[in-house]
């Protein structure tokens, strides 16, 4: 680990953060929910809000795929994902939801402002984001895509999209200094 240059638990906990948060709606699949910690971990997102039904840790199948992630990563359980999206509006968070809708925005287009906090909303599996958080959030986001089939595993999605924001604001050079 020490040749990797990884940080041990506290250390991640005391880093700098990319000013970024993800909220799952209503995740059905466990396994998903421990992609997204260890996703949120890799690119050392702010917090992660588990809302409605998604699973919480500690869970053995949140775990099996989280590796270790829900021990590093912030994390909270709102009833609701308007309930977590009324939270971050508070503390003036851009709401952004990843969805496949009329009048989107291609990932690939949309420019983040580097002075701004960012919440990136994931769907369920079967019914995507739910249209009440479509219509709360600030911006629609969709990734484009060419082949025969128009959905991707939310865990493909979000590693997509976190790294085209992380990539997009700077974050790895400003935290991996």
């Amino acid at each position: 680990m020490d040749e990797l240059n990884r940080l041990s638990v506290d250390e991640f906990k005391s880093s700098d953060k990319i000013p970024l948060v993800i909220a799952l709606d209503n995740i059905r699949s466990l396994n998903n929910v421990g992609s997204a910690f260890r996703t949120s971990d890799a690119f050392r997102i702010q917090k992660i809000y588990l809302c409605g039904i998604t699973g919480t840790p500690p869970h053995r199948d949140i775990q099996k795929t989280a590796l270790g992630a829900t021990e590093s990563v912030e994390w909270e359980y709102a009833t609701s994902t308007l309930e977590a999206i009324a939270r971050l509006k508070e503390q003036n968070f851009t709401i952004c939801s990843l969805e496949q809708v009329e009048n989107s925005t291609k990932l690939n287009e949309f420019i983040p402002d580097k002075d701004e906090r960012y919440a990136l909303v994931f769907g369920n599996e079967v019914f995507g984001v739910e249209e009440e958080v479509i219509l709360a959030s600030d911006h629609v986001l969709e990734i484009p895509q060419m082949g025969t089939k128009h959905s991707l595993n939310i865990s493909v999605s979000m590693g997509i999209a976190i790294w085209d924001f992380v990539s997009k604001v700077g974050g790895l050079t400003r935290i991996m200094r």
